[in-house]
């Protein structure tokens, strides 16, 4: 991938950019939405991820994220590797993951497809408290293999993988210019 030949090192997006998680995402908001139906909330046309959100101030954290860990970590063992994690076993630079998606089930993938080892970093939406697109997340991962932002890229593939990196002051490649 001679587009990340001058950086020291990198860091990846997990679904959508190694793998592809085998999750139902209407499956997991409709879940998530019975959690809040059971607890006398309404719920509208809240997506996903503005459920989870609004799940701290109807102290339904903890339950709203076992839900869609459950579904992430199941999706992680069933998941489609995708053509970008072929590149990986053969880099020497320092590698990391940076994901949304909570961190066992990261790991889990990784693992599904023989490629953990080559990761010295893997950093979910549950590891350092906050999630993308909020640049921490992707700072810890920088930090953890080794680096800085300014000599790594972080490779994704959506606006929010974008966004998270111009917060974190890194390049960034969308994983569709790569592959």
């Amino acid at each position: 991938m001679r587009q990340l030949e001058p950086y020291d090192a990198i860091v990846y997006d997990l679904d959508g950019t190694l793998v592809h998680l085998d999750v139902d995402w209407a499956a997991v908001a409709g879940d998530v939405a019975t959690t809040f139906a059971g607890a006398g909330i309404e719920v509208l046309d809240d997506d996903l991820w503005s459920l989870r959100e609004r799940a701290a101030e109807a102290e339904l954290s903890d339950e709203v994220e076992e839900i869609i860990a459950d579904h992430e970590r199941e999706g992680a063992r069933s998941s489609e590797r995708l053509a970008l994690a072929d590149h990986v076993s053969g880099d020497d630079r320092p590698l990391g993951v940076c994901s949304l998606n909570c961190e066992e089930a990261c790991s889990i993938a990784l693992d599904t497809h023989g490629i953990r080892e080559s990761f010295a970093a893997v950093v979910g939406r549950d590891t350092v408290g906050v999630a993308k697109p909020d640049p921490e997340p992707l700072l810890a991962s920088v930090e953890r293999v080794g680096s800085s932002p300014e000599e790594s890229v972080f490779v994704g593939d959506t606006d929010r993988d974008a966004l998270t990196a111009e917060r974190a002051g890194m390049d960034f490649y969308y994983v569709s210019d790569l592959v």
